[in-house]
């Protein structure tokens, strides 16, 4: 993928221009020559499946944690962090698994939850800093489940989406969330029910895997009813693993990958996602689903605010998501202490929870010499995985936290938006992100899932329950390699899991 895509918006503008420039690599500023020329070896994909490649255990560089393997392990500090910066992530930590309470609350500095909220505490979506999981039928509701919302803009709101002052239209009384939880005395916005539609899929040699379709419904509105043209679209918590790393990738190592137009003729195309950062600028979206954050520190507060509806200096509004329409929502007291900061999670608080987010370590790979893994490693490749799955990157040197600088990392994802299909697409449009795209997400730790969440689910909505429902999903850019991985042998396929098993 050669060509880049530029995106020229003016704000309040509507997105009209798109210009593509190729064959012009952009010079790292942060490295002399050698080094680019080092980071370009380094980083170039391998032909060798005989052995495993120099430092693919550590596949986070020196950042990576070798502790023993057990539901913590995504838990742990970047290994090569700071002692006086440990301090720090200890207290953001101490923060991410916080249990908020509903103000008021003779804990001050501990209330302001809601009123309408999803979860009391940011551990609880992110099981032990894991992913969360779906509900196996509509009777059971989990926390780390949740649904957006959001309606056609008109052509005005349109303009607001271009200018990248909103993602979405949220229903004019329910918001961009379903909030499935409220402070007493008050109704939650309803109750998410999911069920599934059985999809047999026949694998070659005879085999055939049961996919499951989900069917989203919600009951028990508490405000009325959801405008007649209300999109859905389901999600589960992201793991936290890497995060500071995958912001440390220099941003022309990722936009080099991008062929809007697939110039190069291999189906697949990948195109980023631009989205204004918490100082109004246009940065690449690196973060989300979608790609709908493009830092750390953004996306923690909109988590705040959307998840907990706790007020944050980035998203200041005590009530987080009730909207104008729930008035009795927006008169019940907020936790806001004036003497505190004047938000419910204060600038230093969320700059802890940031610092946390970032450092958390990303567990060594198992198994790389493995003839098994290695095989399914060759799977990979040749399926076309890596297509969108770019396995590796060095960081930037003048990284702001140095145990990130200078790394090379082994993610898999190449962070940029693609249609990957009918079969996933959720057809809610989100920024310039369609209702068909979806932002690669990184695969390390990956295979340790299930140890650390005790249920393993996968995809934007947990739908998949296996690594092989996961890639049988895949469509669109994704359906060659998905139909290769379909024709493979049996003990192929096993190699290729126990490869992804890895991670």
């Amino acid at each position: 993928m050669r060509s880049r895509l530029w995106v020229f918006l003016l704000a309040g503008a509507a997105l009209t221009t798109f210009a593509v420039q190729a064959d012009v690599p952009r010079p790292r500023d942060d490295l002399n020559a050698r080094d680019r020329a080092r980071v370009e070896k380094v980083t170039r994909e391998t032909t060798d499946f005989s052995k495993a490649e120099s430092f693919e255990k550590m596949q986070a560089g020196a950042a990576t944690t070798t502790k023993h393997i057990n539901p913590d392990i995504f838990s742990h500090p970047s290994a090569n962090l700071k002692f006086e910066d440990q301090q720090r992530f200890l207290l953001g930590n101490g923060l991410f698994r916080k249990d908020w309470v509903t103000a008021p609350s003779s804990t001050e500095a501990s209330d302001g939850l809601g009123p309408l909220f999803n979860a009391r505490a940011c551990q609880s979506c992110h099981i032990k800093d894991g992913r969360g999981h779906a509900p196996s039928g509509p009777e059971e509701q989990t926390v780390s489940f949740l649904v957006r919302l959001s309606v056609p803009p008109t052509e005005e709101e349109q303009k607001k989406i271009s200018a990248g002052h909103v993602s979405a239209i949220g229903d004019p009384v329910y918001g961009g969330q379903l909030q499935d939880f409220a402070a007493a005395g008050l109704p939650a916005e309803g109750r998410v029910r999911v069920a599934y539609e059985d999809v047999p899929i026949s694998l070659s040699g005879g085999e055939t895997v049961h996919l499951r379709k989900p069917v989203l419904a919600i009951d028990k509105l508490g405000y009325g009813s959801l405008r007649p043209d209300a999109m859905f679209s389901a999600r589960v918590a992201p793991p936290m693993i890497g995060l500071g790393l995958i912001e440390a990738i220099d941003e022309g190592d990722i936009l080099a990958r991008e062929d809007p137009d697939d110039a190069d003729g291999d189906g697949v195309s990948g195109r980023a996602r631009w989205v204004r950062d918490e100082n109004g600028e246009w940065k690449l979206g690196r973060f989300g689903w979608k790609g709908n954050a493009a830092t750390i520190m953004q996306q923690s507060a909109d988590a705040f605010s959307n998840d907990m509806g706790l007020s944050t200096p980035l998203a200041p509004d005590h009530w987080g998501e009730c909207t104008q329409a729930q008035s009795a929502c927006r008169t019940m007291p907020h936790g806001a202490q004036p003497h505190l900061g004047g938000q419910e999670v204060p600038g230093d608080l969320l700059d802890l929870v940031a610092f946390y987010s970032r450092n958390l370590a990303v567990p060594a790979r198992r198994e790389v010499d493995h003839p098994a893994v290695l095989a399914g490693k060759r799977a990979f490749y040749e399926a076309g995985c890596a297509g969108c799955h770019t396995p590796k990157y060095v960081t930037r040197r003048d990284v702001a936290v140095l145990s990130l600088a200078f790394q090379l990392i082994w993610p898999y994802s190449d962070l940029l938006l693609h249609d990957l299909g009918e079969g996933l697409a959720d057809n809610r449009p989100e920024g310039t992100a369609t209702g068909r795209e979806w932002r690669t997400p990184p695969l390390w730790g990956i295979g340790l899932t299930k140890t650390v969440s005790g249920e393993a689910t996968y995809l934007h909505d947990g739908r998949a329950r296996t690594l092989l429902e996961a890639i049988l999903w895949h469509g669109g850019e994704a359906e060659a390699a998905r139909n290769k991985v379909v024709e493979m042998e049996k003990a192929e396929r096993e190699n290729l899991i126990r490869f992804l098993e890895s991670l």
